[in-house]
Formats: structure tokens, sequence, C-alpha cells
């Protein structure tokens, strides 16, 4: 049983040293090679092995609150988030703190400096800083966690996460859209947080670009107003000949494109193809036969983050894994 498992047992079964095992353990493994840090996460679920003081701490008296952290609460996107992540906790008996960080590194290490106050008993941040470092204290006050949505680099591969296939939705999009007559892609981001589920977007294409030949570039409005985005799309898209389309890499800045079409008289694929992430329920009645989407499914991430979170806490546990969830296709006339 895990209860008889030490760190002891982990570490010799792994073929480190017991400092090594504690230092994976709290996240502090900056120097330790991916191997290792693979070799102690097998063993870890191996010999289902709980850190003792993890397993004292979920024994004392709970306080059943649990934190959420999104990154922009005005955004449709953490709305459903959010409502996923209620939708499992609140059946279950707990609380949820839902608190707004802005996209700011600061706000979000005061808000989880609140959190601690608050004696919650687990988790669940849509991650603002690319590095773990930012996350690190969560594990050193033995609470429970999840990161949902944005991918952090260097994250333990015992913390729990849910994200979406990005990478993979965007390289599969990419190499389509050759087939499908397009010489020129042109994505347009918006990414306010050092971490955003928009940087392994544009690598995706980046990649299908490489090998096919396509022409691709980015536009990043980097809080430049609706003016500024049209005339840099003009300047870009006067640099192309032959097809072109533009994809939003975000829901929101579907509205702001589709407001500079309308201006510029744009029709599409007539004039160029239109492509955006997440499912926007109205997009399907824009055109003739509404926009081409890459849909993810907001309230399953919620869903299963907080299951991820809600099994830790009752499992008295620190130790969870990782789901990536499909990118799916919603084909329509815009290309």
């Amino acid at each position: 049983m895990s209860q008889h498992v030490t760190i002891s047992d982990v570490a010799k079964a792994a073929g480190v040293s017991v400092t090594t095992v504690s230092r994976y353990l709290n996240g502090r493994y900056q120097k330790m090679s991916a191997q290792t840090r693979e070799r102690i996460d097998a063993t870890i679920k191996e010999l289902h092995y709980v850190p003792a003081a993890s397993a004292r701490r979920l024994r004392q008296t709970q306080s059943h609150l649990v934190g959420v952290l999104v990154g922009d609460i005005s955004n449709h996107f953490s709305s459903l988030l959010s409502k996923g992540i209620y939708d499992v906790l609140q059946p279950a008996g707990y609380d949820v703190l839902l608190m707004n960080t802005n996209n700011s590194q600061e706000m979000e290490k005061k808000a989880l400096n609140d959190l601690y106050q608050q004696r919650v008993d687990g988790i669940i941040v849509q991650p603002n800083s690319r590095s773990f470092a930012q996350y690190q204290s969560v594990l050193r006050n033995q609470i429970p966690l999840v990161l949902v949505d944005r991918e952090v680099d260097d994250q333990p591969l015992t913390v729990g996460k849910v994200t979406s296939a990005n990478f993979d939705a965007s390289y599969r999009l990419g190499r389509k859209l050759g087939s499908r007559g397009y010489q020129n892609v042109i994505t347009v981001s918006s990414r306010f947080a050092e971490a955003s589920g928009q940087h392994p977007r544009i690598k995706g294409f980046q990649l299908a670009a490489a090998e096919t030949g396509l022409t691709y570039r980015n536009i990043e409005i980097k809080g430049h107003d609706d003016d500024w985005l049209a005339r840099e799309l003009t300047r870009v898209m006067g640099q192309l000949s032959s097809r072109t389309v533009v994809i939003s890499l975000m829901g929101p800045t579907l509205f702001t494109l589709l407001k500079i079409f309308k201006h510029e008289k744009v029709t599409f694929p007539k004039d160029l193809g239109l492509i955006s992430f997440d499912d926007w329920s109205w997009s399907q009645y824009v055109g003739e036969d509404g926009i081409f989407l890459l849909r993810q499914d907001m309230e399953l991430m919620g869903n299963l983050a907080a299951q991820k979170l809600l099994n830790q806490i009752e499992s008295h546990s620190m130790i969870s894994d990782t789901s990536i969830l499909p990118v799916t296709i919603d084909e329509h006339a815009s290309i």
C-alpha cells in the first residue's frame, strides 16, 4: 500500500538519491535531466507513493474550498472553463473561489498567497508564466495543483495538467491548407500573458509551412488598436501573391477581423480564406455558410481539471497526470 512506501524506497527503485527525489517532488529540477525526471515519475506511479508531508496535511480538517485562477474572466473561453470546473466541484461539496489575474504574473502571485491564507484544499490555475518556478510555492505548501489550458515549459510530470492538442491541430491544418490551394498563411495573435495556447499553434503552422513551402506570417497585435491591425494586414497581404488565408489564433480576435473585413468589403472565401480557433456559436451564421473553426471543448477541459484535483484531494495524493484534448475541425465555406 502507498502509506508503507517511503521516499527512500522510491530513490532506491529509481536509482537516484533521496535528495534528488525530494527536489523532484518540490519542483526543483532545473539541473535534473528529463530522463531522470521520467524515471522518478514512473517509479512513483509504480509504487503508488504518497509523500508523507502531503498525506499528513490532507488528513487534517479540510476547508472544502478550491481556488481557481483564470487569466481573463471576461474571455468567453474562461467563462466556459470555469463553468466546467464548477459543474464537478460543487456537486462534490466544494465551494469555488474564482479569481481573475488579468494575465499578470504579479497578480497571480498575490492571488496564490491569498488562497494559501484561505487554506484551500486545492488549486486550479490557468497559468500566466511559462516557468514552473511561479507555482513551486503551491507544492511547497503541499496543496494539490492542476494547470489548465496554457502550457508551462518545465512542469513536473506528476503535476496535473489539462490542455488541448494545439500544436498538432495547427500542424495538420497547415498541411491541409496547402492541399486546398493556399500559398500564404497569416495568423493573428493576441498573447497577453507569457504563457499562451497560441505559442504551440504558431509553432505548428511554422513547421507545416517549412515542410510544404507555404509562406507563413504571424501578426502579433501587442495591444495595438483595430486601425493598426487593419494597416498591418494590408501591408503584409500587399507583400504576398496567390491565395491567402487569415487565421485568428484566439476567439475574441475574430470579432476584430470581421469588423475590418466588412469595412474593406472583403468577402471569404472569394477574396481570402478565414479561420478561427474556439467555438463561437454565432459564427455559423457569418458569410455564406459560417466560419471554418478549430474547436476546443472548454467545459470538458474544466470538467477534467476539476476531476483531477478532486481525485488528489480525496485520495490524499499530490500526484496526478496529463490529459490532452483533441481540437476538432468544423469545416465551413470560409476557406
